[in-house]
């Protein structure tokens, strides 16, 4: 498959998967609706899909803080391609369970977690029980994916059965007698045999689990292969605190501080977020320990996102490098939101949010940093294969970063209102590098109809109210020098319809070898997936408004698209 170091100029789409809406999902897109998607991303010349993380997710539900490195979320299974289970069983289940309520609106995570985990219990048990020469076949299958992957499944289906066990995935509050990993396994050995025999088959199904969902991601890359289309995933740098990773391996982790970025312009959100940046929580990295393991828990994570994506994106980069810092963790960000510095160092016992290991205050730090960086990212590069590895290097960016990346053949993002000459004019996309990805907006991001009718509003609000005219300034600035870098003129107010197509063609003809479209942004929609430091139900749920068969049913709709995929290949991708 073609990869950011070929030749091939490539127009990608990012979707989340659980916003897809398939034929026959129970109320978050799967592998299933995936598969929906590829045929019709590639109906319209769009040969590159990328997706958010897919990893198991906790209580909050963001991909972005799952509770595993390597374990997949069990709601993206496709439960009716599901071989020790029959659709009239699924259906007579979910229907007893409200699926219908399901499948309206956002995902509703807690229920949707819950009917999915009934439905794969009574797969569990029909493959457990089998006697059939099928059924012994597929048991050799599972004995060998599990001893394959004993280095990470045993701790972390013991850690998921732990979990249920305390209906909490707060480790710090279970018992001491489990509070890690080498802790627990002394622990069930004092077990009756009884309760060890249920402690088993609980961390089977887990594994079993995790079994079905491998299978299935790795068939949907085969999938995507036939259909000459690549799948993007994303690595988080970071890890949840509470995952099966640090309950396992604690030794990998500092835990006394809790990885973020710092304040930018871009993310104002809450008065927390604009004073301190953000706190995501994550635990940063014990590199020492990392070292003298050879790396192999990040190898790991590099293998088996392999297994599902042809190329990966590696979220904040930038970590590698240097991460910034909390000296708290994100429960008490309301305790610092008001305080100044000085304030703020007392309440935290000394400490004020930095830069680890390093800042980038001297030249010296500066090379070291990216010294540092470099041998991390090569390591994983030899283990990807080139051109595989992506990185997200947006933010607050050190000025060596881009040219390390460049340097080591890793495509870097090229979002254009960020992209500035010395005089705040937009570079022009035919002077990127060629070994990067231009888009418009990550989910992060407001999407482009917003941005732009947002101006808009702003022009014409001051025509009536004269004490905005620095506002309607602005935004005319912001209007005038994005339609200058599309090569059109706004020469008075215009509606988002109208320069949609111009934009998505500038985009196209930018020099990157790939570029890639939000799916909110190809359909011209103001939804949105996440609104960065704010912690709401409408993070990490909202889904498209039909199905993906329906996404051009209607004839305007088809009209538009069948356009934009002209022009797509009139750009040369």
């Amino acid at each position: 498959m073609n990869n950011v170091n070929n030749k091939n100029r490539v127009g990608g789409l990012l979707v989340p998967l659980f916003a897809l809406r398939g034929k026959k999902d129970l109320g978050c897109g799967n592998v299933g609706a995936l598969k929906e998607f590829i045929d019709w991303s590639a109906s319209y010349g769009f040969r590159l899909v990328q997706l958010l993380p897919v990893n198991e997710t906790g209580a909050d539900n963001s991909p972005y803080n799952a509770i595993s490195s390597v374990a997949l979320e069990p709601t993206t299974i496709d439960l009716y391609a599901c071989e020790d289970i029959k659709t009239e069983e699924i259906d007579a289940i979910a229907g007893l369970h409200g699926v219908d309520k399901l499948r309206v609106g956002s995902t509703h995570w807690a229920e949707l977690k819950a009917l999915n985990r009934l439905i794969l219990r009574k797969a569990f048990e029909t493959f457990k029980n089998g006697t059939s020469k099928v059924h012994f076949k597929r048991k050799k299958e599972f004995d060998a994916f599990t001893n394959t992957e004993r280095s990470w499944i045993n701790g972390y289906a013991l850690f998921r059965v732990l979990m249920d066990r305390y209906h909490c995935e707060q480790w710090d509050l279970w018992p001491e007698s489990v509070g890690n990993y080498v802790k627990s396994t002394a622990w069930i050995e004092s077990l009756s045999a009884s309760e060890r025999a249920a402690i088993d088959d609980e961390v089977l199904f887990f594994q079993y689990v995790q079994w079905i969902a491998f299978q299935q991601w790795a068939e949907v890359k085969a999938y995507a292969d036939q259909k000459g289309v690549q799948l993007m995933g994303d690595v988080p740098f970071g890890v949840n605190y509470y995952s099966a990773d640090v309950w396992t391996n604690p030794e990998l982790f500092n835990l006394q501080w809790s990885g973020g970025a710092p304040p930018e312009p871009a993310f104002v959100g809450d008065e927390f977020t604009r004073r301190w940046g953000q706190n995501w929580g994550v635990p940063l990295y014990n590199w020492d320990i990392h070292r003298a393991q050879g790396f192999a828990w990040w190898l790991q994570r590099v293998r088996k996102v392999g297994i599902m994506f042809h190329m990966f994106r590696i979220d904040h980069v930038l970590g590698f490098y240097r991460i910034y810092g909390f000296p708290w963790r994100p429960q008490r960000n309301t305790e610092f939101a008001y305080l100044n510095e000085e304030q703020a160092r007392t309440l935290s016992g000394g400490e004020l949010p930095r830069f680890h290991d390093r800042p980038d205050n001297t030249p010296e730090q500066k090379q070291f940093n990216r010294e540092q960086g470099e041998v991390l990212l090569k390591i994983l590069q030899g283990e990807a294969g080139q051109g595989a590895l992506v990185g997200e290097d947006l933010g607050t960016v050190p000025d060596y970063v881009r040219p390390s990346l460049l340097s080591l053949g890793i495509a870097g993002f090229k979002v254009p209102i960020w992209e500035e000459e010395p005089d705040r004019s937009l570079t022009p996309g035919s002077e990127y590098a060629d070994c990067t990805i231009s888009t418009y907006a990550t989910h992060d991001h407001d999407p482009l109809r917003v941005m732009w009718e947002r101006w808009m509003t702003l022009i014409e609000t001051a025509l009536t109210n004269p004490e905005i005219g620095q506002d309607r300034d602005r935004a005319w600035w912001e209007v005038r020098r994005l339609a200058n870098w599309a090569g059109f003129e706004v020469p008075h107010i215009m509606t988002f319809d109208a320069v949609h197509e111009l934009l998505l063609d500038a985009l196209f003809r930018s020099n990157s070898r790939i570029a890639i479209v939000m799916i909110t942004d190809l359909l011209g929609t103001s939804q949105r997936f996440n609104v960065p430091g704010e912690v709401s139900e409408a993070n990490w749920s909202s889904r498209l408004a039909v199905q993906v068969a329906e996404l051009s049913s209607n004839a305007s709709d088809a009209q538009k698209l069948g356009r934009i995929r002209d022009l797509l290949t009139s750009s040369g991708r």
